[in-house]
């Protein structure tokens, strides 16, 4: 049947830096199909990956590896014949968790091919040697046997050939045993410096692990100033407000008095306009005066000459003393509007030096 799959799953691959042995290189751009393979004639695993044209893992799986979970979407085990680490990042922790699974799987699966094999070895060795202790007896007997040369011969000749082949295998066995022992030596060699590869990292990992936790508390402690910060901000914000309310209170205020000093404005206006006509009045009363005063002189010449008017001056003298009453009301008026205009005035400089 030859290779099957037998578990897929996408990951973004990485390899160990062959230089520093503690930094991870990306060997695929994206997420590429990682699968288990199971080979039936060898009875064996692995694990394959390619990102197009390029195979990036084609990793045995040994009893000896060992899969670590590095993060809670990241794990990685290393592989001594391929001589590096190799990492996987999933996009979430389910899928790590099913790779971790189906390798401990794989794993305990290849032990036990593993065991089968050298169970098999060893019985292989052991019929051997049993064969090998009954053959020696045998072909001691048959040289005890009396007889002819030819019986001799027919007796001994096959047991030489069947004990070379027995020594020929046990030979290839020891040197099968002897290039294994050297592998197992040589992939816990390379186990134990993976492993003091991933004691590194992991002093490395704990080490950043305490940088964070300090850039952590560096961080909760601008946190907590930035906090206070805006909590001033926001006092001196409400602080702002009331002070916007009051200049808005203020400002109406302001309004209100404007519109308060036009409407004085304009009955000062109003007022002077008025106080131009005073001077027109005191000029007519001072041209009736004069007037008057002619009369008078003409009535004083003409008193012998108007003794037959005399009805008519009397007339004219009460008329022109109810016009001199009505003129003294009209100048008592006037004289009230000037006093309410000066107490006007006055107000007004008091309202311009307040503001």
């Amino acid at each position: 049947m030859g290779e099957q799959p037998i578990f897929t799953t996408r990951a973004h691959v990485f390899q160990i830096d062959p230089t520093t042995k503690k930094n991870w290189v990306p060997a695929s751009k994206q997420a590429v199909t990682v699968s288990y393979f199971y080979d039936s004639t060898r009875n064996s695993y692995r694990i394959i990956s390619v990102d197009g044209s390029k195979v990036i893992i084609n990793s045995t799986i040994t009893p000896n590896m060992t899969f670590t979970k590095t993060s809670q979407k990241f794990g990685q085990w290393a592989d001594s014949r391929a001589n590096t680490v190799f990492g996987l990042g999933f996009a979430s922790e389910q899928q790590l968790a099913k790779f971790a699974e189906k390798f401990q799987e794989v794993k305990e699966a290849a032990q036990v091919a593993r065991d089968k094999s050298q169970e098999k070895m060893e019985t292989s060795s052991n019929h051997s040697q049993e064969s090998g202790g009954r053959d020696t007896p045998s072909s001691n007997q048959a040289s005890s046997i009396n007889g002819t040369d030819d019986e001799k011969i027919c007796f001994t000749g096959p047991e030489p050939a069947q004990l070379k082949s027995e020594n020929e295998r046990l030979k290839t066995a020891v040197e099968q045993s002897n290039t294994n022992a050297k592998k197992w030596e040589t992939e816990l060699q390379t186990l134990r410096e993976n492993n003091a590869r991933l004691v590194d990292a992991l002093q490395e990992s704990s080490a950043n692990v305490e940088s964070w936790k300090k850039q952590l508390s560096t961080c909760k402690e601008e946190s907590d100033t930035l906090r206070e910060k805006i909590a001033e901000l926001e006092a001196q914000c409400n602080e702002a407000s009331a002070e916007k309310e009051r200049n808005s209170k203020l400002a109406v205020r302001v309004q209100e008095l404007e519109v308060e000093l036009q409407d004085k404005e304009q009955e000062l206006e109003n007022l002077r306009k008025q106080a131009e006509i005073i001077p027109q009045l005191m000029a007519e009363c001072e041209s009736i005066t004069e007037k008057l005063q002619a009369a008078e002189l003409k009535n004083k010449d003409l008193e012998e000459r108007i003794e037959g008017l005399s009805g008519e001056i009397e007339d004219s003298q009460q008329k022109q003393g109810n016009m001199k009453g009505e003129l003294k009301k009209f100048m008592d008026i006037l004289d009230g509007k000037i006093d309410e205009l000066h107490e006007f005035r006055q107000g007004l400089s008091k309202l311009g030096v307040e503001n």
